[in-house]
C-alpha cells in the first residue's frame, strides 16, 4: 500500500500547489480587469479630482495582461496619469502602479489605497 499524499525521498515532489483562480484566467483568456472594491476607490478619487477642476474625462482598457485607468485634462489629449493592476508584477513589486504623462512610474505597491495616497500630496509654494 503506497501513501500518494507525501513526496518520496528521492526528491520527486509530486505535490504543487496551484491556485484555481490563476488556473482558470490563464486557461479562459480573460483580460485582467479591477473590481468592484478597485473602481470605487479609483472613482472617488476621480470624483474628487473632477471636483478641485484637474481632470475631466476617463476611460478604462481591459487588457490580456493588464488593466488600466486614463485620466485625461481634457479628452483629444494623452492622459495626465494612468492608474495600472498588473497581477503578473503582484508578487514583485506589486500589482498596482501610477504613471505619470511622461512615462514615470509616481509610486508602485501591492495595496490600491496606498498607491493612490500619491494624489493626497498638496502642491507648495518653494521659494527661493
Amino acid at each position: 500500500m503506497t501513501d500518494h499524499g507525501t513526496a518520496t525521498e528521492g526528491g520527486d515532489d509530486s505535490s504543487i500547489l496551484v491556485a484555481l483562480y490563476e488556473a482558470r484566467l490563464k486557461r479562459m483568456d480573460v483580460p485582467v480587469a479591477f473590481d468592484r472594491k478597485e473602481l470605487d476607490q479609483i472613482l472617488r478619487l476621480y470624483g474628487r479630482m473632477v471636483a478641485a477642476n484637474e481632470w475631466r474625462d476617463y476611460a478604462i482598457d481591459q487588457l490580456p495582461d493588464r488593466a488600466v485607468f486614463s485620466a485625461f485634462r481634457r479628452t483629444s489629449e494623452t492622459p495626465l496619469f494612468r492608474i495600472i493592476k498588473d497581477p503578473k508584477l503582484a508578487r514583485k513589486q506589486g500589482a498596482y502602479s501610477v504613471v505619470a504623462a511622461s512615462g514615470l512610474i509616481l509610486k508602485r505597491g501591492h495595496d490600491l489605497a496606498l498607491v493612490l495616497r500619491v494624489f493626497d500630496k498638496a502642491l507648495r509654494l518653494v521659494e527661493a
